[in-house]
């Protein structure tokens, strides 16, 4: 069978887990309209045993947090695992907003692309590149010229592509260009599953997502979900137990996140509770607790604890 692992990178909020999540046919990244929506690298499983007449395809996505100038240790330790992505797989996918204006993050991660294609002769081998302009849908098309152009001056990529990540459309060439340039390989994964991500883990990003959706614009970024607690009932029909701990910088933001009367912690429960039992296919029973960790962003330890920086 055709395999490998396809690193999707590009600024914060360009539509990276959408696109992925489409890709799959299932929400395992969580998404917002607030930029740097995704901290961790996640992973996602596309297997097709029905490719070329039964030869079999297997894709393996590395969503990957977006490349920002960073303004604290977290946010340099989340370009680091960017970074890092671009390190071993087969083919890199870069997604841009074609919306907004290319910048001087466009130039920084057209600089890291090059890197790795100067690293590749180096080595004698290649990485192929994609380039997907988001949003083509809210574009012009003087809009997307001018975009293609900038970017296929450069000479990086394989092809590039106009996409809508949110609406699917030209998602599926997307899908064929980069199965195309995937090797003869191992199926990694069961066929399955759709990502090796555990579900305690997607349960405290469908946790962080509610409250991105629900609190201001700084406090979200200054969050950190931790699951204490998951109890898999030992009988059918009971619940699942999950107790989770909601820390944030600020005792401000404490308040802020339970809300007069409990309110807004009662609405981030209860959001979370019906997306988590859509996603195990059961009930659940959810405790969220608040507690406040000052500066917990610049703290080393902190960010390697829980799982933001890169051994």
């Amino acid at each position: 069978m055709k395999s490998g692992f396809i690193g999707i990178i590009g600024r914060p909020n360009v539509g990276k887990s959408t696109l992925m999540n489409y890709i799959l046919g299932e929400k395992i990244a969580i998404t917002s309209s607030k930029p740097q929506t995704t901290l961790n690298r996640i992973t996602g499983i596309y297997t097709d045993l029905e490719y070329d007449g039964g030869s079999g395809l297997q894709m393996v996505f590395l969503d990957t947090p977006g490349i920002h100038k960073p303004h604290n240790k977290l946010g340099s330790a989340i370009n680091e695992t960017a970074i890092n992505t671009l390190r071993g797989v087969d083919a890199v996918l870069l997604l841009v907003d074609g919306t907004l204006d290319f910048g001087k993050g466009d130039k920084n991660i057209l600089k890291l692309l090059q890197d790795v294609k100067d690293r590749d002769k180096e080595e004698g081998g290649e990485t192929p590149m994609l380039l997907a302009i988001n949003k083509m849908d809210l574009m012009t098309p003087d809009k997307y010229l001018e975009l293609y152009n900038i970017y296929n001056e450069t000479g990086l990529f394989e092809d590039i592509y106009g996409v809508s990540a949110l609406k699917g459309d030209n998602v599926e060439e997307i899908k064929d260009r980069l199965a195309g340039l995937l090797k003869d390989g191992p199926m990694y994964y069961p066929d399955d599953i759709v990502t090796d991500d555990p579900v305690r883990f997607i349960a405290s990003e469908i946790i962080r997502e509610k409250l991105m959706e629900y609190l201001d614009d700084e406090v979200p970024h200054g969050v950190f979900v931790e699951i204490e607690e998951y109890n898999e009932p030992e009988r059918p029909g009971r619940a699942t137990e999950i107790s989770a701990v909601i820390y944030c910088e600020k005792k401000s933001h404490k308040g802020i996140i339970i809300g007069k009367g409990g309110a807004k912690l009662k609405g981030v429960g209860k959001a979370a509770r019906m997306e988590i039992e859509d996603l195990i296919g059961g009930k659940v029973f959810l405790s969220l607790f608040v507690k406040v960790k000052e500066g917990w962003r610049d703290s080393e330890r902190t960010i390697r604890n829980w799982g933001y920086k890169d051994e």
